[in-house]
């Protein structure tokens, strides 16, 4: 005569597997929400780089085109004007994206855009 096997209690499996990949699904849910915000920091960058060409070449004061630019670009960017020759004026603007909550400092993260703009005839 043969003995059953005895049977596996499979109670509680589905809690501990949700245990296991919880913290697993938080990792990846906020790696995309940072992806998102570098994303959104280099649309930024771009429209910052563009606004402060834009105001040079239209004949504002090089100063006050990039507080202009740093005001569109994410915040902590540097932004750069260079005259490229009379004809033509370039913005640069590069910045850092902080890594989610402040937690992690990833080199990497960093965003960067220029614009170059032609210069408008002055009438006298």
């Amino acid at each position: 005569m043969r003995t059953p096997a005895p049977r596996r209690d499979e109670r509680g499996a589905a809690t501990a597997e949700l245990a296991m990949t919880l913290p697993l699904l938080l990792a990846v849910t906020i790696g995309l929400v940072w992806l998102l915000s570098v994303g959104a920091a280099q649309v930024r960058a771009v429209d910052a780089a563009r606004e402060t060409a834009r105001a040079v070449a239209r004949g504002d004061a090089a100063g006050t085109a990039i507080a202009r630019g740093e005001r569109v670009a994410p915040p902590g960017s540097a932004v750069t004007v260079r005259d490229g020759g009379g004809d033509e004026v370039t913005a640069v603007v590069t910045g850092r994206v902080p890594g989610p909550g402040g937690l992690f400092d990833l080199p990497f993260a960093r965003v960067s855009a220029e614009a170059i703009a032609a210069t408008e005839e002055t009438t006298p």
